[in-house]
């Protein structure tokens, strides 16, 4: 019984060592980590939590501002497109926002796509048409992170879908029955809108950018992208950062799930269906069993 109580206790005495020994490695060594954080203390990710913004897609009966996704759209093609791809998003797919066919046309002529081989075996360019995807500015991976200071930037395709912050407990139960679901673009638009000068004494690296908003650092390899003025709106709609990146989020949101609309309707009516089936049911219940004994 000694021993197997010596045991236990040298065991508890290692892995309490190994697990402080584990924090000091996790720690940022380049100096990344906020001054108030004990050097053994590991930070938590992101800093700074994003708000919780108003879209007109949130909700059971949320629904697309065309508008704001043409804005988006305008600040994708000018301002991120020069470093992030949309591979899995179709040109044809913008007549949803409300674009003509000829002008769908006309918008995928700007780009040229790669194609063949010919008959002479060649691979060729050519202008790109609706059928066709949005190319990636880069011809591979490792041409597009030596580009952007070793980090290549991620697929936009599916970015308002794949990024959000964990929201903790009680807060997630909340949200399954507020049908929270706008994490990503509430966390697209306070990272872009989240630049801002390090707190004293944090060490930022050499090519690194402070964003307390970003969820893997305290620093990114992305400089700020966005500044007022940056993109011109046809519709006079402010041009600012802040609505800048409300509009490249919210079409962002569009990219990742173009039919949020009819899932959002088909759910609704599934719902009434099932409240109606339910009455029935209850119904049937009482007529069939109101008179017989229990």
């Amino acid at each position: 019984m000694k021993t197997l109580v010596t045991s236990i206790l040298s065991f508890a005495f290692a892995a309490g060592l190994g697990s402080a020994v584990l924090a000091q490695e996790a720690a940022p060594a380049n100096g990344a980590a906020p001054a108030h954080h004990a050097e053994s203390e590991t930070p938590h990710y992101p800093l700074k939590h994003p708000k919780e913004e108003e879209w007109s897609f949130a909700g059971p009966f949320g629904h697309y501002d065309k508008g704001q996704l043409q804005r988006g759209l305008k600040v994708y093609t000018e301002v991120c497109a020069a470093c992030h791809s949309m591979k899995l998003v179709p040109f044809r797919t913008l007549d949803e926002l409300g674009y003509s066919e000829a002008q769908v046309k006309a918008f995928a002529a700007n780009y040229e796509v790669q194609d063949g081989p010919d008959a002479s075996g060649e691979m060729f360019t050519r202008k790109a048409v609706p059928s066709d995807y949005f190319p990636s500015p880069f011809p591979n991976a490792e041409a597009a992170a030596a580009s952007n200071n070793g980090a290549a930037p991620p697929d936009f395709s599916l970015i308002a879908k794949a990024r959000s912050v964990e929201r903790g407990f009680p807060q997630f139960v909340f949200d399954i029955f507020t049908q929270y679901q706008e994490g990503g673009p509430d966390y697209i638009h306070a990272l872009l809108t989240g630049y801002e000068e390090p707190p004293a004494g944090f060490h930022v690296p050499q090519g690194g950018h402070y964003n307390p908003y970003f969820n893997a650092a305290a620093v990114l390899a992305m400089p700020k992208p966005l500044s007022d003025g940056q993109v011109t709106y046809d519709d006079g709609a402010p041009a600012t950062v802040d609505q800048y990146s409300r509009d490249v989020s919210a079409f962002l949101m569009w990219a990742a799930e173009p039919h949020l609309e009819e899932r959002k309707r088909t759910g609704f009516m599934v719902m009434i269906f099932l409240a109606i089936f339910t009455v029935l049911i209850y119904l049937t219940k009482r007529s069939i069993y109101a008179n017989k004994e229990h």
